[in-house]
């Protein structure tokens, strides 16, 4: 009987928050509630058979303008999202914000993700990751790690794929809406003061900057 049951693969999930949320946000059509989206369902539904070892959430922090009520709002909102994520024993990775106009581009987040499932292939942390990112800066870590031996999962959005992660990965796959809707699902949010919030983040010794 020895050998007749194979270990369960290990797997690191990677989430590029950013990306994540705007593919939800384009495939439901609708106002998204971040932080009431079901991650721990997903991340069951992604990881199928195989163990996880590691997850990872990564995004650029937000931070407060003097006298911007939209800039408070988005930092007290991602605190809700990171103090919810770590409840779910999610690593969080943060990068930073860099102002362009009126609009913003994350800095240091592609970086991280690529350190950590390059460290993670060295130190064989994992066998298989899942990139759930469409950015293509990943590539040359993905082709890396997969010559040293570890599965590269890419989990992309039929309806905005990334063709060239599709090319040089190990295999991939596309959500449809039919498969994750069940993960909108209502949630009635856990209302914190920002002092309160800030506290458990801090306490949690899961925030990475």
């Amino acid at each position: 009987m020895q050998g007749f049951f194979m270990a369960k693969k290990r797997l690191f999930l990677v989430i590029d928050g950013s990306n994540l949320y705007h593919r939800l946000k384009e495939l439901r059509k609708a106002k998204f509630d971040q932080v009431g989206f079901d991650y721990e369902g997903l991340g069951v539904l992604l990881a199928g058979r195989r163990r996880i070892v590691d997850k990872a959430y990564y995004e650029g922090a937000v931070r407060e303008e003097v006298g911007s009520r939209k800039s408070r709002e988005l930092m007290r909102e991602q605190h809700r999202l990171i103090g919810k994520l770590i409840k779910l024993d999610f690593r969080i990775e943060l990068g930073y914000l860099l102002k362009s106009g009126d609009r913003y581009q994350e800095k240091g987040v592609d970086v991280k993700m690529a350190l950590d499932i390059l460290a993670g292939a060295y130190e064989n942390l994992y066998d298989e990751v899942c990139l759930v990112s469409s950015d293509t800066d990943l590539l040359p870590v993905v082709k890396k790690v997969r010559e040293m031996g570890k599965v590269v999962e890419y989990i992309g959005f039929s309806h905005r794929p990334s063709f060239g992660l599709i090319k040089n990965v190990s295999e991939f796959r596309l959500l449809r809406l039919e498969e994750i809707k069940q993960f909108y699902k209502k949630m009635t949010p856990n209302r914190r003061s920002g002092a309160q919030l800030r506290r458990i983040i801090a306490s949690s010794g899961k925030v990475s900057r």
